[in-house]
């Protein structure tokens, strides 16, 4: 065993065998200068401590120094009414605190005791107690501040259980030095009883030694009483001072000294005014002149000093941000933050800008929020946050959508007006600007606010100028949701999932199939419209059919029939519905001239035969319109993808699906063929 393990028990064990073998007076006045040099480097060490942590070891220290100073004190006091004679150090003390005045001398050792009991030792205890007790109640608070940061990913695992550990160290750390304080309270005490029983023990016993005369002996026993109290009781002055300033030490950056320059030396206008008040004194009959005039003067000094470093570290900081900022502009990664493209941008002239503006009443914000939870809802799919942001380069009531940096759909307002649009079902018109709704390009009207009670009784759908804002802004997202949907954002959902539904996902992800393959089926599902939202439903289909086919073009297909359901509702409703078929010739004629390659599956007809079907739809299409249904084409499942690849390009909005997403509950009927 090395000797550091077993030295501290040596220590202690022969701390204690002082106190019950006599020692000589030479090993006393050695062991005494040790625990004077003892209690300074303990007090130095609270000193430049930057906070409590850094000396947990200090009540245990408080408690070993303690016991080590009751046992000198005790030989020392065995030595003085056995011999006479404590040793050298012992006697210097006494005979320079005395200057052969014994009265005088024995008044300051106790008033040196007492300033040691009654000021240091009890505020040092107080505090003690103060701490621990507003450590052990903050604990729970400081904890779960601990948990929120690591919900919240702002600290990692092991940075949580460093923190927990310093809050248990410090709890212990202050219930300790709570406890440990009570000793120097009980070391001041006994200084005080040892100090009078040698005064009183020793005059006796040299009394009944005839060591002299009376005077002499109480001289002679105070002079050494006096000497061995000063020799425990300045130590002990030493550890209480250091036991006050660790337990009131905030933790800091910089050690005490350090602190104290620095926040008692931070004004200049103290200095000055401390200057001041240093000089009016010294004018004031009775004080002394010249003490006061010099110290007004140093103030002052030391007031335009700190004023020059001051205004000197501002330049420097003046200096050093231009750099910093000159720096940073050179640095390549602010070039590279320029590439930074935002997936959904709102941007508007300044005119609109009281819509967005919370303190100005607009509630354009709350409106976008809601977009981002409808889509989610309705798609299934978390959109990217929404930029805004001012263009003074726009017209003042213009505003621009763009889409990953690219302007996709533009539109214009007239505050203090309403937009109007007429359903089909109006049979008076109002009088109005004539104008074009933005989201769908419908026929519209602006109106004042003092048209609008009389439209909408005429039967007008009226909105508000930001509602128009926010259906198109929705309108244009929900038609490239499809392309804002990144491979992230498909991890963020399967992550999701994963969490109850942990087995599918691992069967699925990675191993038969990756992120990008499952994106560009979600993809295929949101650009017609379809809603992930159930994507267990999708994840399931993808498991059952990833072993069939890995083209994820007929992978989609099999997803959309596995949400029938879904797609009926959304598409057809509840009720019979008409829908238009194709005919079987022509079906025929699309699966001829599918030609497959390792790349996937491509549609070769000839351009004449495209036009000619796209002329066939267009006319069936009309016909629905003019019913004021939605038109649907209904096809053969093997046929859907590419009926809809040739007619997505001229007829974009057009609902084409098959027989096998279709729910078996609903009743279509077939009010048109296209041929060709």
């Amino acid at each position: 065993m090395k000797f550091g393990d077993i030295s501290v028990a040596i220590i202690i064990i022969a701390v204690i065998l002082i106190i019950i073998i006599p020692i000589s007076p030479l090993l006393l006045d050695i062991l005494l200068a040790i625990n004077i040099s003892l209690a300074v480097v303990i007090l130095l060490n609270t000193v430049y401590a930057k906070e409590a942590l850094q000396f947990s070891i200090f009540p245990s220290l408080l408690l070993i120094t303690t016991l080590f100073r009751l046992a000198l004190n005790i030989s020392s006091t065995k030595l003085i009414l056995s011999t006479g004679n404590p040793g050298d150090v012992v006697k210097a003390f006494g005979s320079f605190v005395i200057q052969g005045n014994i009265i005088v001398g024995l008044i300051v050792f106790l008033i040196i005791t007492i300033v040691q009991f009654l000021v240091i030792t009890k505020g040092s205890e107080r505090v003690s107690e103060v701490a621990a007790r507003f450590t052990l109640d903050a604990m729970p608070g400081k904890q779960m501040a601990i948990d929120a940061d690591l919900n919240a990913g702002l600290i990692n695992e092991i940075e949580a259980k460093e923190r927990r550990k310093n809050i248990q160290r410090e709890a212990d750390f202050y219930g300790a030095m709570d406890g440990a304080s009570k000793f120097v309270k009980g070391d001041a005490i006994a200084g005080i009883i040892i100090t009078v029983i040698n005064i009183i023990a020793g005059f006796i016993l040299g009394a009944m030694r005839q060591e002299g005369s009376l005077s002499q002996i109480f001289n002679t026993y105070t002079k050494l009483t006096v000497g061995d109290g000063l020799v425990s009781q300045i130590p002990a002055l030493l550890i209480s001072t250091a036991t006050g300033i660790i337990v009131t030490r905030a933790a800091s950056d910089s050690n005490l000294s350090s602190d104290l320059i620095k926040q008692i030396f931070q004004n200049p206008l103290v200095m000055f005014l401390a200057s001041g008040v240093a000089g009016l004194l010294a004018i004031v009959p009775g004080l002394p002149f010249w003490p006061f005039l010099i110290l007004s003067i140093a103030l002052a000094v030391s007031g335009f000093n700190l004023r020059r470093v001051l205004q000197q570290n501002e330049m420097q900081e003046e200096i050093e941000v231009q750099e910093s900022e000159v720096e940073e502009i050179r640095k390549p990664e602010n070039v590279i933050s320029l590439l930074q493209i935002d997936p959904i941008e709102l941007e508007f002239g300044y005119g609109i800008i009281p819509l967005a503006d919370v303190n100005q009443g607009g509630d354009l914000l709350d409106r976008v929020v809601m977009i981002r939870r409808q889509l989610a809802l309705e798609l299934g799919m978390v959109v990217p946050i929404i930029r805004l942001r001012d263009n003074i380069q726009l017209n003042p009531n213009e505003y621009v959508i763009k889409i990953k940096g690219v302007e996709i759909a533009q539109g214009e307002l007239m505050f203090d007006h309403y937009l109007a649009m007429n359903p089909g079902t109006v049979e008076e018109e109002i009088d109005g600007i004539k104008t074009v709704e933005p989201a769908f390009g419908l026929p519209a009207i602006w109106i004042n606010e003092s048209q609008r009670e009389r439209a909408e009784i005429l039967g007008y759908t009226v909105v508000d100028p930001p509602s128009i804002i926010a259906t198109h802004l929705t309108e244009v997202i929900k038609k490239h949701a499809h392309e804002l949907l990144s491979r992230q954002d498909v991890q963020a959902l399967i992550d999701n999932v994963k969490q109850n539904h942990s087995a599918l996902v691992d069967e699925l992800i990675p191993k038969q199939m990756s992120i990008g393959e499952v994106q560009k089926v979600l993809a295929n599902l949101l650009k017609e419209g379809v809603s992930i939202r159930d994507l267990v439903t999708i994840l399931e289909t993808l498991a059952d059919y990833i072993t069939v086919t890995r083209d994820t073009d007929m992978l989609t297909e099999y997803v959309r029939q596995g949400l029938r359901r879904a797609i009926t509702n959304k598409f057809i409703g509840k009720h019979k519905s008409n829908v238009i078929t194709l005919d079987p010739k022509l079906e025929q004629q699309i699966m001829d001239a599918v030609q497959h390659t390792e790349h996937g599956t491509y549609l070769a007809l000839d351009p004449t035969v495209s036009q000619e079907i796209i002329n066939a739809v267009y006319k069936q299409v009309q016909k629905l319109l003019s019913m004021g249904q939605q038109p649907i084409i209904l096809t053969a499942p093997i046929v859907r993808l590419y009926f809809k690849r040739l007619t997505e390009q001229s007829i974009p909005e057009l609902i084409v699906l098959s027989y096998n997403e279709l729910d078996s509950s609903i009743e279509v009927q077939s009010v048109g063929m296209v041929s060709v």
